[in-house]
């Protein structure tokens, strides 16, 4: 009997709104048709090997069941786009910068192809000249990386992904460019390069010369030259007074990455995909799968046996969606093909500890991460090597480590640790290797009500044991932890520990203990409460260094103005103690334009609104003139202060009343001034559109508590910060795809 698929009202919502199959906006596709049109295509690979149509359809039926029962899931692509027109199942691709306009305008076409099929891009920009320096052939100077990264960023902003969500960009610089500074506090501001991660490309020299208090040399990508010496460790404070300031740049150990570069005869490693867990060569691309770890308990103890059939089935499964998938350009296709690499990786760690009754925090949690991802390391190599049996070894097997120790195998790697914001919600489960980031929380709810969202492990443990209320909850919720809480056994609160309640020496040795047996990289992000040091971030930079991590992103909560999921008391961000700021402007907003007969003419009045409210005003006059300055003055004025939370019923009443000769000497005008009109268009396109519910009011107490800033773009709910990326826990948008 196979498994029925049980799904939360919250998967289910964002099943339908990013997975199912729509026609005319409309969902005519239920999860389990999406799982067996998923399955279907990926098992029909098998007859390109030879297999029979008989087993063909007992493996489709595994593949399933493997899915439907919520034990594995693959990357995005795959569930969204198998067995459909576009058939681009890859979520992460690495793409060249070439010192030449040729090259970086190529690479500029290339990643919106891939932006548009629904793919995320990396790019290492450490091969272009820096700023200033002189181009020969044309006697001028060159503008260095920073300026073509803003064309790409542009670029981006242009393309949809698939049709759903913008591309996203991880930018790396390694750390011995010449233009490594302005690099660093690239987006200190935050206005720019909002579609791009980045991160610092450190060296083994490098990391020596910060140990040792030396300078290090920044070197001329172009010729190779020795431009000047540097002190590391100013570089060093550097980087970690950025993040500490809004969590970028991350960092990622070239050198260490190399070290374990499969193929190091096709080239050398510069960069990774966005959220930074798959390090690739040019022109690779990686398909992702996680196990849902928190389903390989079974009765208090890891079931090893499920586990195991899991990865062999994964491997298969992945191996497969290679040679289903379609790429954006063919030399990706030859690429990925050439070296098959697969990332198969976990979510649901931390349900899985709660299960085991073993609290996150514990050294019992390192060795069992360790234990886990060893075994799956092992299986996956074995299933790997089975199927090159059958199947024959990748490609490029002669440039290859494993041809030099005599090992044939199918996939050139087999596992990566990435981030599963929307995969985990549809298992319900937790994300990747992450902690719980709250035990319970408040959803908002239509009509200005709320819902606390409560963990289902810890409910069925507080009614088991007797202690659950909703009243509990609703305290709980306050502040998402129950440690301190007298109504909660102690052992429980060991148990439900959150991200926040977690060292950050602990987040590292989590994370470190996965990545000693995963091929790839582990995206995982390291939490800190708003009140963490420099020295805090810096202490764990040179942890994750020692403790042979390929990278690692930290996040102190506050310091981005796309704030985390925010649960309790919130204190105000730094821009709000130097006064309110408005939230960015929408690069789509929807409104109505209205005409009102001024003293001197016609006035066009357009009223446009996002999803949180009315954000801007634009006027016109008519041809016969009018005060034209005037009202546009009173139109910025009035578009600042409304993205900057100043309540809409406010800015109406100072405005409403205002007298001017011109309008009030006139018969037939029903407005007292240019600024009254304004007011009497945003009060009556205002409330129509809050009256049709299309958009969520803002208040200016909650534009004051930095409020604005951290909902989705999407559904306007809460987002939270994790494995280096922006994730919206409700209808499962993510920042970086």
């Amino acid at each position: 009997m196979g498994s029925q698929l049980k799904l939360s009202a919250n998967a289910l919502t964002v099943l339908e709104k990013r997975y199912l199959t729509k026609e005319n906006t409309k969902v005519v596709e239920k999860p389990e048709e999406m799982f067996r049109r998923v399955a279907k295509n990926i098992a029909n690979v098998e007859k390109e090997f030879g297999t029979d149509k008989e087993s063909i359809k007992e493996v489709e039926e595994k593949f399933y069941e493997l899915m439907v029962s919520l034990d594995f899931l693959p990357n995005s692509p795959t569930l969204m786009n198998a067995g459909k027109d576009l058939q681009q199942l890859a979520a992460c691709f690495v793409l060249p910068v070439e010192d030449s306009m040729e090259s970086i305008f190529e690479t500029i076409k290339n990643a919106a192809l891939i932006h548009k099929s629904g793919g995320g891009t990396g790019f290492s920009f450490s091969r272009l000249r820096p700023a200033n320096d002189r181009v020969q052939s044309t006697g001028g100077v060159a503008s260095g990386p920073i300026s073509f990264m803003k064309v790409f960023n542009s670029a981006t902003e242009v393309v949809k992904q698939g049709g759903t969500r913008r591309g996203a960009n991880m930018a790396i610089l390694r750390v011995d460019h010449p233009d490594i500074l302005e690099f660093i506090t690239a987006k200190e501001k935050g206005e720019e390069l909002t579609n791009f991660n980045i991160s610092i490309g450190l060296t083994e020299e490098f990391m020596d010369a910060v140990m040792d208090g030396r300078d290090y040399p920044l070197i001329n990508p172009q010729n190779g030259k020795v431009v000047k010496r540097i002190s590391a460790a100013k570089v060093f404070g550097m980087i970690v007074e950025a993040a500490h300031k809004n969590g970028e740049p991350g960092i990622v150990f070239l050198d260490r990455i190399n070290d374990e570069n499969p193929t190091p005869n096709l080239g050398e490693i510069e960069s990774t995909n966005p959220c930074g867990e798959q390090p690739l060569l040019p022109y690779e691309a990686c398909n992702l799968g996680s196990i849902n770890l928190s389903n390989m308990v079974k009765e208090g103890e890891l079931d090893f046996e499920r586990l195991k059939k899991t990865v062999e089935l994964s491997v298969r499964f992945l191996d497969n969606t290679l040679q289903a998938s379609k790429y954006p350009l063919e030399k990706i296709k030859q690429m990925v093909r050439g070296n098959r690499k697969i990332g198969l990786g976990v979510m649901g760690f931390a349900d899985c500890l709660i299960k085991l009754k073993i609290p996150y925090d514990s050294e019992k949690a390192i060795n069992m991460a360790e234990k886990i991802m060893e075994f799956i390391q092992y299986y996956s190599k074995e299933c790997s090597q089975k199927l090159a049996q059958d199947r024959g070894a990748f490609p490029n097997f002669a440039d290859s480590l494993y041809s030099q120790k005599g090992i044939e195998i199918r996939n050139a790697t087999t596992t990566t640790i990435a981030p599963t914001g929307t995969i985990s919600i549809i298992s319900g489960v937790s994300s990747g290797v992450e902690p719980l980031f709250a035990v319970c929380y408040k959803r908002n709810v239509l009509d200005n009500e709320s819902l606390v969202e409560v963990h289902p492990l810890f409910e069925q443990i507080a009614k088991e044991r007797d202690f659950y209320s909703e009243e509990l909850m609703e305290k709980i919720a306050q502040k998402g932890s129950v440690a301190g809480v007298l109504e909660v056994p102690e052992d429980v609160q060991k148990l439900f520990v959150t991200a926040h309640e977690i060292s950050p020496r602990r987040h590292i040795e989590i994370q470190s203990a996965f990545q000693r047996h995963t091929d790839n990289a582990v995206s995982k992000t390291v939490n800190f409460k708003s009140d963490a040091t420099k020295e805090d971030i810096s202490e764990v930079f040179i942890q994750s260094y020692k403790l042979k991590c390929k990278g690692v992103t930290v996040y102190r909560d506050g310091s981005r103005d796309a704030q985390v999921l925010t649960v309790g008391d919130k204190k105000k961000s730094d821009s709000m103690a130097e006064g309110v700021q408005p939230r960015p402007r929408p690069s789509t907003t929807f409104g109505t334009t209205v005409k009102k007969k001024i003293g001197c003419g016609n006035l066009y009045i357009s009223v446009n609104s996002d999803q949180y409210g009315i954000c801007e005003v634009f006027t016109n006059t008519g041809r016969q003139g009018g005060c034209a300055s005037q009202s546009e003055a009173t139109s910025r004025l009035v578009s600042i202060a409304l993205r900057a939370g100043v309540d809409k019923d406010t800015l109406v009443e100072q405005l409403k009343g205002i007298r001017c000769p011109a309008c009030i000497r006139r018969n037939g005008i029903e407005v007292t001034s240019c600024p009254d009109a304004i007011a009497k268009a945003i009060d009556s396109i205002g409330t129509t559109l809050k009256n049709q519910g299309s958009i969520e009011e803002v208040t200016a107490g909650e534009a004051n508590e930095n409020k604005i800033v951290d909902k989705c773009p999407e559904c306007g709910k809460k987002v939270r910060f994790e494995s280096g990326c922006n994730i919206c826990p409700h209808c499962g948008y993510s920042k970086c795809g």
